[in-house]
């Protein structure tokens, strides 16, 4: 399977930067502090299983199973956070994925409720659809991750139902839980109309989007 080619994105809140062993110390820093929002989401506590989380990442990206980023805050330059691409199909037989995935994401609670990820998720969509004309992006939560479930249906994401002992749980200690999924969708016929929303979010937060 080839390696996703992903570039760096760079918006005014946020740059996206292709995920490097040398981002391990940033990112267990991001990690560090208040943990209270990271119920459900995989996120590396301390240096070693910072480590671990990005070495296996990086070995997704080689196999082309993944594409991850760190989240680096503009206004100061700390990386916040962490993003990625991830279960791209290639079923029309094209170079570039015909459908891909966003998820892995989470966010210090410094970034929370802040531009920053509204910004993330309109730079990964616009990556996925402009450039490599994707005709779907999945993305995909915990069904009990209600938090989750919210944000995903703030930026427009349709949803399309819910698989049964789907995925591993990330939720402490349920690791060896199936959870069930929710499944939410952007298909190319929604995106002019979530780009518009995503668009107007950020300007609500007092700035203007540059792409």
């Amino acid at each position: 399977m080839p390696a996703l080619p992903i570039p760096e994105l760079t918006g005014r809140h946020v740059v996206l930067e292709p995920m490097r062993l040398d981002h391990v110390e940033a990112i267990a820093a991001a990690g560090a502090g208040d943990r209270a929002t990271f119920a459900y989401t995989q996120v590396p506590d301390g240096a070693a299983e910072t480590h671990d989380y990005v070495t296996w990442l990086l070995d997704d990206a080689e196999h082309g199973r993944a594409g991850p980023y760190v989240q680096r805050r503009v206004a100061d330059g700390a990386v916040v956070g962490c993003t990625r691409f991830l279960n791209p199909f290639w079923p029309l037989g094209r170079t570039d994925p015909d459908e891909v995935e966003v998820g892995g994401t989470w966010l210090a609670a410094t970034a929370q409720r802040s531009p920053v990820n509204t910004e993330a998720k309109l730079l990964l969509l616009t990556h996925a659809f402009d450039t490599w004309n994707v005709q779907r992006v999945a993305i995909c939560t915990d069904a009990l991750n209600a938090q989750s479930r919210r944000a995903i249906e703030r930026i427009g994401s349709r949803f399309e139902g819910e698989l049964r002992r789907h995925r591993r749980s990330t939720q402490a200690g349920n690791g060896d839980r199936l959870r069930d999924t929710a499944c939410y969708a952007i298909t190319v016929d929604d995106w002019p109309a979530v780009r518009h929303h995503l668009a107007e979010l950020l300007d609500r937060s007092g700035t203007t989007h540059t792409q």
